[in-house]
């Protein structure tokens, strides 16, 4: 008698929120959908958690005494952890969402917010970053001295694999998988799953990669901005 497949781990998720009742209620309510919940109050807290276990995605409160959400996500992305994070915050308004762009975040919900949709934007992460199928297998493309693998989204240099946030590599695939071809930027939040981001939130993710892919990121060579129109990719040595 042959052996059932085992089933799949389900996503593990870090919940990052000094307020206990929401703490609660999410770990509570996230685990009923179906992911694996492990929750931290602080950033202490979160540090601890990430050195001892590995994540899907987390889920990080902005506003939090001593260190800050967007401060610990730009730590954690300085330390090199590419993990997705998905910013939690009472303040909604553009800007607001284009600091948490800046500082990392793959995504942005502002309070208060229905727990329906956060799963929903939780799942949409971890759709966008999951592995693509292995066939039929897009071509890799090279930028420079850098080559990315749509297929794995993985970006690699002189030095060896570069590292890119959940955001970042889901940009570089979408450009990638159509090379010369300019992408608004309602086409990239698309691909990005982020569809209600602004503008701005989009030109900041477009300058974060640059300064990964570009020799001169104030000269793009291979990102380049078409006017009024969107951005492209041209692929070269």
């Amino acid at each position: 008698m042959s052996t059932p497949p085992e089933a799949a781990e389900p996503p593990h998720l870090l919940v990052v929120d000094d307020d206990s009742r929401l703490r609660g209620l999410l770990q509570r309510f996230l685990s009923e959908q179906g992911f694996r919940v492990t929750a931290a109050g602080d950033s202490a807290a979160a540090r601890q958690s990430l050195r001892a276990m590995a994540f899907d995605l987390i889920v990080m409160d902005v506003m939090m005494p001593g260190e800050s959400g967007l401060e610990l996500t730009e730590a954690i992305r300085r330390d090199g952890l590419d993990t997705p994070v998905l910013m939690l915050t009472a303040r909604g308004a553009p800007d607001d969402r284009v600091a948490g762009f800046e500082h990392g975040a793959d995504d942005y919900l502002a309070k208060p917010f229905d727990p329906r949709e956060l799963a929903q934007r939780i799942r949409a992460i971890l759709r966008r970053v999951a592995p693509p199928p292995a066939s039929p297998a897009p071509s890799v493309v090279q930028l420079g001295p850098h080559w990315f693998d749509p297929e794995r989204a993985e970006l690699r240099g002189p030095e060896g694999t570069v590292r890119l946030t959940g955001g970042e590599a889901a940009l570089l695939r979408a450009l990638a998988l159509r090379p010369g071809e300019v992408l608004s930027r309602e086409d990239i939040a698309q691909a990005l799953g982020t569809p209600e981001a602004g503008e701005r939130a989009i030109d900041v993710q477009v300058t974060r990669l640059r300064r990964k892919i570009e020799i001169d990121p104030r000269e793009p060579r291979f990102l380049q901005t078409v006017r009024h129109r969107g951005y492209v990719l041209r692929p070269g040595s």
